[in-house]
């Protein structure tokens, strides 16, 4: 099974950090399911994929998620500009 980490920009512009096995998907929840959506998007949506990774493992997802977390806002924003032609539309 493949994990990801990624990044979200909320309608705020403020930036999530998480991890799935399904980017689709968990954007998908983000945006639309009061119940699987974290309680920090909801309450900001809509928000869109700025930034995933493939990670090996669920604990490496997990090891870098908790780097993302700790950035910097100006680290999130690069790091969402780094993606920004890779992202699919699918998940923008």
């Amino acid at each position: 099974m493949s994990w990801y980490v990624y990044l979200l920009k909320c309608a705020d512009d403020s930036y999530y950090t998480g991890v799935t096995t399904d980017p689709k998907r968990r954007l998908q929840e983000h945006n639309t399911d009061n119940k699987k959506a974290a309680r920090y998007t909801r309450a900001r949506r809509p928000v869109k994929m700025v930034y995933f990774e493939l990670c090996e493992s669920r604990s490496e997802a997990g090891v870098r998620e908790y780097e993302i977390r700790k950035s910097s806002h100006q680290q999130k924003i690069k790091l969402a500009i780094s993606m920004s032609e890779h992202i699919p539309a699918s998940l923008k």
